[in-house]
């Protein structure tokens, strides 16, 4: 059995995460704010801490054992928000890496596994994006998830093993339906169910890269397995194109009623389109 730091566990993907290593049998503390994640959702089982990753308090409230390995998944998650409050983000995103960071090397934990974003890229050309292009974050939230990626890699001086995954458009069960200024399936799915009408900031032809979150979930197992991976920042996605009118033509046909949509207005920081290029995950991850 290993023991395990999960954070942002009452979140979408940290919660897919601290379940899936409970169901493995392993022990798992967990740290979350709860500023956008939901209590309920932290799986049964888990040693939960509400505090934020950026406290450096916190760190000395948890058990001091040692960990197998630091998932690091917690941080505002919408480069529309970041805009709101980008000192903030800083801290929620950046500054939290550095402390888990530090409290990894004190406690001798020397794995730790960071969710990335494909944010860090920016606008691309209309090509699959690989992990050695050219980095050009467009808002706020991309600069921080970069950011933390340069810390990651400063801190393999020390013996800290980390590995980055450039997590892409992640959907599925759990995704906060709440929040509608994060994850394009979940923000139109939540309109259409409310009220049966769509509305769509930006063009239908924008493009995004969709992963299943419990592919997400593996990849994040995949990484404690797979030593080849370590000092590495790999995409994590399908490598498939999808605009946003083809996803609003999935969406709508599922729906059992007529729905209208609204093209109309613009997102701050968003970026036309992207999708990835999954040879490095499937090289290093399997």
């Amino acid at each position: 059995m290993g023991m395990y730091l999960v954070t942002g566990t009452a979140g979408f993907i940290g919660a897919a995460v601290a379940k899936r290593l409970i169901t493995k049998g392993h022990q798992v503390i967990a740290i979350d704010n709860l500023s956008t994640g939901i209590k309920k959702n932290i799986p049964e089982g888990v040693e939960f801490f509400e505090n934020e990753c950026q406290n450096e308090s916190v760190y000395k409230e948890i058990p001091q054992d040692r960990y197998d390995a630091i998932f690091h998944i917690a941080g505002q998650s919408s480069g529309e928000i970041s805009f709101d409050n980008p000192t903030y983000d800083l801290a929620t995103n950046t500054e939290s890496t550095l402390r888990l960071l530090k409290f990894a090397l004190k406690n001798g934990c020397r794995r730790v596994i960071y969710a990335s974003s494909m944010s860090v890229y920016g606008i691309q050309p209309d090509h699959p994006v690989k992990e050695s292009d050219k980095l050009k974050p467009e808002s706020f939230y991309g600069v921080g998830k970069l950011a933390s990626e340069h810390y990651l890699r400063i801190y393999e001086r020390y013996g800290i093993r980390s590995i980055s995954l450039r997590l892409f458009n992640v959907y599925g069960p759990g995704q906060n339906m709440v929040n509608l200024r994060q994850g394009m399936v979940s923000i139109f799915m939540a309109q259409m169910l409310e009220n049966g009408h769509i509305h769509i900031k930006g063009s239908k032809d924008r493009y995004r890269d969709f992963v299943y979150i419990d592919d997400v979930v593996d990849a994040f197992m995949a990484c404690l397995s797979h030593e080849e991976a370590n000092g590495r920042i790999i995409n994590i996605a399908t490598g498939t194109r999808t605009t946003v009118e083809e996803l609003i033509k999935i969406l709508t046909k599922l729906y059992p009623s007529d729905v209208t949509c609204e093209y109309s207005g613009s997102t701050s920081g968003d970026m036309h389109g992207i999708f990835a290029d999954i040879t490095l995950s499937k090289e290093l991850l399997d």
